[in-house]
């Protein structure tokens, strides 16, 4: 039999995740890497003999334990466990899955109820900064019922908000890591190319989807086809990891950092039809953007991604700012390949410099199932 780890299964917004408790796994890092592979089933392509689901949104897990932090209720680190190679990067947050995590944190009592919302203080090991969530409760559990509704997600369940207003900087320490609202790389076919690199809840590089080729509303099954394309956004991202130093090396990215940075194209607002046949309405979004995960096209939009996109749309001359229809306060709404996402947002400029002060963004969540995975107990062997 092994040895059998305690794990829940819980969705939160379009990602999906198995979660641990810190205490369950080994504390060598080496170890417990080789034992969250083995749950996952990875690396496989299709993840058959482990919990994985072949897909980079699911294909993800969470490890919880009680804060370290005085000014937090819990601290949680957040793996994307590579489908194709024995690697678990630990080089970002998950938005999506930390609205899970708050709920987690409810359920476990890590945090003191309160009715109708319990508010959670969570401190992400991965970007060492906290975002804030309200929780829906009741009877001192999280309540996941209700009428909110997110693009990506069939159903309805209860509104869990976050708010990533502290995440300014997330890896690089700055909300412009170069200082610039603009940048312009120099790739291998010899081509110079127009770029913004922002960092809030994850560093971002955005590029143009003209820039691309592209339309701007293409789905993932286009993208993912397209190899050159694929190769293409790989460099840039690739490069833009050498420029805010996670790598020494752009070459190496891929098989070091696959998920820091984020790399999405942006195009003004336009009519399309998303990943579930619905019609988007140009009339209806800010933009459009697509983003990638894991060198794949995400089916919908990264949390953290949505996050900083939305930052980088109220900052003056970004690319994302000029896809801007218009200028509005308040909210940002904008269409991706599953529908649309709307970010509540403030950003203030203060003695020339930009400060955020609201960054917030609506998901739902739901416990799927808890229990024990079994692996081999030659896996703690050293």
């Amino acid at each position: 039999m092994g040895k059998k780890i305690p794990c829940s299964i819980m969705r939160g917004g379009t990602s999906k995740g198995v979660f641990f408790w810190e205490k369950d796994l080994p504390a060598d890092k080496r170890i417990k890497d080789k034992v969250i592979l083995f749950i996952f089933g990875s690396p496989d392509s299709r993840q058959i003999n482990g919990l994985g689901g072949a897909d980079p949104l699911t294909s993800k897990c969470a490890i919880i334990s009680p804060s370290s932090q005085k000014e937090a209720d819990i601290d949680y680190t957040i793996g994307n466990v590579s489908i194709t190679r024995p690697l678990v990067d630990y080089s970002s947050n998950c938005g999506n899955l930390s609205a899970a995590v708050a709920a987690f944190a409810v359920d476990e009592g890590l945090t003191k109820p309160s009715e109708p919302v319990s508010y959670v203080r969570m401190f992400n090991t991965n970007t060492r900064k906290i975002i804030l969530a309200e929780v829906p409760t009741k009877k001192g559990k999280f309540f996941s019922e209700g009428s909110y509704s997110i693009s990506g997600v069939p159903g309805k369940g209860s509104k869990i908000l976050l708010d990533f207003k502290n995440t300014a900087g997330s890896v690089t320490g700055k909300l412009l890591p170069t200082g610039n609202v603009k940048d312009t790389i120099r790739l291998s076919d010899k081509t110079e190319l127009e770029i913004s690199i922002v960092d809030i809840a994850t560093p971002m590089v955005f590029v143009r989807a003209k820039d691309l080729g592209l339309k701007g509303y293409e789905l993932p099954a286009e993208i993912n086809s397209n190899l050159s394309l694929l190769q293409k956004l790989e460099e840039i991202r690739g490069r833009t990891a050498e420029i805010i130093k996670v790598v020494d090396n752009w070459q190496r990215a891929a098989s070091l950092i696959p998920a820091t940075p984020k790399i999405a194209f942006v195009s003004p607002p336009q009519d399309y039809e998303d990943f579930y046949h619905h019609r988007v309405l140009s009339r209806d979004i800010d933009f459009t953007s697509r983003i990638m995960s894991m060198q794949k096209a995400h089916k919908a939009y990264a949390v953290t991604g949505s996050i900083c996109t939305a930052v980088a749309a109220k900052i003056k001359g970004t690319l994302v700012n000029e896809a801007l229809a218009q200028k509005k306060e308040g909210f940002i709404k904008f269409g991706h390949a599953s529908g649309t996402i709307e970010i509540e947002i403030e950003v203030e400029e203060e003695k020339g410099t930009m400060m955020v002060k609201k960054a917030a963004v609506g998901r739902t969540a739901r416990r799927i199932m808890d229990g024990f995975a079994f692996v081999p107990g030659t896996l703690f062997e050293e």
